[in-house]
Formats: C-alpha cells, sequence, structure tokens
C-alpha cells in the first residue's frame, strides 16, 4: 500500500504500530486448559473462574508438569488444586499455612490438617512461621495470592517483610518465580492502607521484594479494573470480588 501524503502516511505508520504492540498473547498451553476445565474442579472453585481467570493466571506463571511450586497462604486452596494437576505425579505442590494464622483458623473451627487428599495426592500441607519459610526442597514457583499486604498487619505479627522475602528467594531454584498477586492501593497509599481497606501500593511490593534480590521479570494486566476507584474496603459490596488487582512476576537470578 503506497500512501503519498506524509500526514496520511504517519497516521498509518502510528495506527500499524499500534495494533502491532497490542498482539494478543498465545493461548495457555493445552495441560493449563486441562486443569482449568477439569470436571472434577469443585462448583465452589468453578464459580469464581471468571474474576480470577485462572488459565492466564497459570500461563502467566509458567506452571508446566512436573514442576515444584509453593502457595502461600492458599485460603481455600482454588490455586493449590490447580497447580497440583498441571503440576502432575511428578511435581510436589507445597501449601503453607503460616502458624501466625493459627489463632483465626481456631476462632473460625478451621481444622489445619496435614493429610494427604487422595485427588491431590502430590499436595503437602506445611505449618511453619511465615518469616522463616523454608521448603522441603527448591521450588520453581512460589505463589501468593491477595495475601502480602496481609503479612503487613496486626493479626500476622506484623511479619518481617525483609526477612520473609529473603526467606523466598532461598527457597526458589535460580531461575525460578515468585508471583505476587493483590489488591491495589493507590499511588503513594499509606502503610496503613493494608489494614483498613486491604490493599497495597504495588510500587511497595516492587520495592521491597527486589530489595531482596530478586529482578522483576513482567507484569500481568488481566485482573485490573479501572473502575475500581481503589479508596474502598475489598470487602464492600459494591467492589467485592471486582478490585483492580496487580500481578507481579519476580525472577530469582
Amino acid at each position: 500500500m503506497r500512501i503519498s501524503h506524509p500526514a496520511l502516511a504517519g497516521m498509518f505508520l502510528a495506527v500499524t504500530g499500534l495494533f502491532a504492540g497490542c498482539a494478543m498473547p498465545p493461548p495457555p498451553p493445552d495441560y493449563i486448559q486441562a486443569a482449568v476445565s477439569d470436571p472434577t474442579r469443585p462448583e465452589a472453585d468453578t464459580k469464581r473462574d471468571a474474576d480470577r481467570k485462572p488459565a492466564q493466571m497459570l500461563g502467566f506463571a509458567q506452571v508446566k508438569p512436573g514442576a515444584v511450586i509453593a502457595d502461600l497462604i492458599p485460603g481455600r486452596g482454588y490455586f493449590t488444586r490447580l497447580f497440583s494437576k498441571v503440576a502432575g505425579p511428578q511435581g510436589k505442590v507445597y501449601a503453607f499455612i503460616p502458624t501466625e494464622l493459627d489463632e483465626i483458623y481456631k476462632k473460625n473451627n478451621i481444622p489445619i490438617s496435614t493429610a494427604i487428599d487422595p485427588a491431590y495426592a502430590n499436595v503437602r500441607v506445611l505449618h511453619q512461621p511465615i518469616s522463616t519459610l523454608t521448603l522441603p526442597e527448591k521450588a520453581d514457583l512460589i505463589w501468593t495470592s491477595q495475601n502480602y499486604h496481609d503479612m503487613k498487619d496486626k493479626f500476622m505479627g506484623p511479619v518481617d517483610m525483609v526477612r520473609y522475602n529473603k526467606a523466598v528467594f532461598n527457597a526458589l531454584k535460580s531461575g525460578g518465580f515468585y508471583i505476587v498477586l493483590d489488591h491495589s492501593a493507590l499511588a503513594g497509599a499509606p502503610e496503613n492502607v493494608t489494614e483498613t481497606l486491604h490493599r497495597i501500593d504495588e510500587a511497595t511490593v516492587k520495592k521491597e521484594v527486589l530489595a531482596a534480590g530478586f529482578v522483576l521479570a513482567d507484569e500481568n494486566n488481566s485482573l485490573r479494573n479501572p473502575d475500581d476507584p481503589r479508596t474502598k474496603n475489598v470487602f464492600d459490596p459494591s467492589i467485592r470480588g471486582k478490585t483492580d488487582q496487580f500481578v507481579l512476576k519476580f525472577r530469582k537470578p
């Protein structure tokens, strides 16, 4: 296509460059698609898929069969179960439940069981203080979802974040990934926003994790929501399940 007018030519180049920069990412591998579409997944999990976008998240984390994965503060196990299916019989998944949460588990009558579930036979529960996190073996991936901000709050100690992030660094293989997914606060938000809104400024996360020796490998915008004012508590009914969330991938050199 030949465009002779300089202004039109410039516009054409700008538009084509824009489309080139917006190329769609490749679809997740078949083994991730299979894990997400597994008919044995609990209905409580699949109901959350539209909001949590598991295929995109696992693809971004580069989860693979045979991987060693640690899911830090796994909650009800949504991602733990997905990791288990992708890692497969040659892989290992460690569901890490911090002892800092013991009082909350007790208050809500939630037992902490280390028994192996036959449906997820590659999953092992670890129950330790999180600031001294150790794994039985070096991990390919350490993942924490909507939990980083909690570690700064009174009910968890708060956790010594310098010590914690260094423990994560030491628990990974060289080249391994550390994924932090959390609710976004406004840029420059005060530290107590973790207590008041259960959010955190992603710049704070980057600063703390990079200080432990990691490099920022990538960022994912799949869970961004520009309609979230980021000034409401994440449990507010008007925004719950629809918060603006950042997903950061750090790599251990």
